[in-house]
């Protein structure tokens, strides 16, 4: 069974997130057992304030990342994969026992601390997604590559 952790800032406030969410994680359940560690997301009033708001939520991050564990960050200059390599991918991982910690930032993105104390950086896509958006598409990625690997009807 895979052993996921989803470290991320921000709560979802609107009811359709947290449906998505339910949905997926229920998906998920027969396969992985899912946590989600929200962090507080700081305030801020310009996007000058970038530096200081990201080491803040960086260090709340970094502190809440589950010991023995590969870390695996997303962020939009990272390499992207496939679905099919992103199956292969967590299959290698887990078959080496791994517990996966997946990292969401908010909407400034991450310190370059978050990013050094990763063991993979990962991206979905060259475009910018909300961070509760991209919440939902890990959870989805996650649930495919899962049914990828165990040869389920979902991915055509």
């Amino acid at each position: 069974m895979f052993k996921i952790t989803i470290l991320c800032i921000g709560k979802f406030k609107e009811n359709y997130w947290k449906q998505a969410q339910a949905e997926y994680l229920k998906r998920l359940s027969p396969y992985a057992k899912v946590d989600i560690i929200e962090i507080k997301e700081e305030a801020f009033s310009s996007q000058n304030q970038k530096d200081v708001i990201t080491k803040k939520e960086a260090e709340k991050l970094l502190s809440k990342i589950p010991q023995n564990t590969t870390v695996i960050t997303l962020h939009e200059h990272a390499k992207q994969k496939n679905s099919v390599a992103f199956s292969e991918f967590l299959s290698q991982l887990c078959a080496q026992g791994d517990h996966l910690c997946f990292v969401i930032g908010g909407p400034l993105g991450l310190h370059q601390d978050v990013l050094d104390a990763s063991d993979h950086l990962l991206s979905f896509s060259e475009l910018t997604f909300p961070h509760q958006m991209i919440r939902i598409i890990l959870e989805e990625q996650l649930y495919r590559a899962i049914t990828i690997s165990k040869n389920k009807a979902y991915h055509y």
